[in-house]
């Protein structure tokens, strides 16, 4: 027997604080930085044959299918809101963001890739002050620059030109900027289930029409990691709303620097991307750029 469908989520998610809910938020941005790892593979492998557009439609597909079933035994009453524009916002920078992202990782390395996204708190600091009225305190904005300045550190090899790969990672990082914003503002509305449904739904029409031109069907190999693109997306999304639930959005999003010397690990063990020694000086100074942001929230 199925259970009984829960009521309807409050108008305000009211966010923890203090050490325990920074411990938490963390924790659940590392399960994001994993998902995340898990679709730059599978967009790798799906590269060479499908559309960047067939790649984001098929990633729609599944992940709604996906939520479906979820709010088919959670409860569809999870999916009303008041911030249907907000919504709407999201996912259109988001899947903008996304094209950038997944085109750049068929065309660029990996941690090329993955350091020009870093740029994105540079942007979401900005946007977090104007919209959301975040305090940005000066270990915080500290914390970023020396971040950044160690992404710099790891890309320095190949600074050497800028590619129309590079210019869409940077467009993707501004898309992403906006979608941490949104994220938080929804966090704080709506239940994870709820954001996740609206992405899914207004995506996948939005990558539909693009994808019919030179349409090619996933062949037998691809439907494994189409499968697993969906599901990744969907926890990565899952993680990172339930992290902006706990710690504001500027103290995750530093956090994923963290993903430039994972990324560099799987590139070299499974495209045989090399590894510099300018990646542990690089990743040396992004721990300690999250370490005192963590600290610093923690402490107010």
């Amino acid at each position: 027997m199925s259970e009984a469908a829960p009521k309807a989520a409050p108008t305000t998610v009211t966010a923890p604080s203090g050490h325990a809910a920074t411990l938490k938020g963390a924790l659940w941005m590392l399960g994001s930085l994993t998902s995340l790892a898990l679709m730059a593979i599978g967009g790798r492998e799906l590269a060479g044959h499908l559309t960047t557009f067939q790649i984001m439609f098929w990633r729609s597909v599944f992940s709604l299918i996906i939520i479906a079933s979820l709010l088919s035994h959670f409860g569809w009453g999870q999916v009303r809101t008041s911030a249907l524009r907000v919504h709407a916002t999201r996912s259109v920078f988001h899947f903008s963001a996304q094209f950038g992202w997944f085109y750049a990782i068929g065309v660029i390395p990996l941690v090329e890739v993955f350091a020009l996204e870093f740029t994105t708190p540079i942007w979401l600091a900005v946007l977090a002050a104007l919209i959301l009225k975040e305090r940005l305190t000066p270990v915080r904005i500290v914390s970023v620059v020396v971040g950044f300045v160690g992404v710099l550190v790891i890309l320095r090899p190949g600074m050497s030109a800028i590619s129309i790969g590079s210019l869409a990672a940077l467009g993707a990082a501004v898309g992403y900027a906006v979608t941490h914003v949104t994220t938080r503002f929804l966090a704080l509305r709506d239940p994870p289930l709820c954001i996740l449904f609206y992405m899914t739904a207004i995506q996948m029409p939005l990558g539909l029409a693009p994808a019919l031109v030179g349409w090619r069907w996933p062949g037998l190999a691809d439907w494994p990691w189409l499968v697993a693109l969906g599901t990744a997306s969907m926890t990565a999304h899952y993680t990172l709303t339930r992290a902006m639930q706990l710690v504001e959005a500027t103290v995750a999003a530093p956090m994923n620097f963290l993903r430039l010397p994972l990324i560099a690990a799987v590139g070299y063990i499974f495209y045989g991307e090399n590894l510099e020694l300018w990646v542990g000086v690089g990743a040396a100074l992004i721990c300690v750029a999250i370490f005192f942001n963590i600290r610093d929230a923690g402490r107010r």
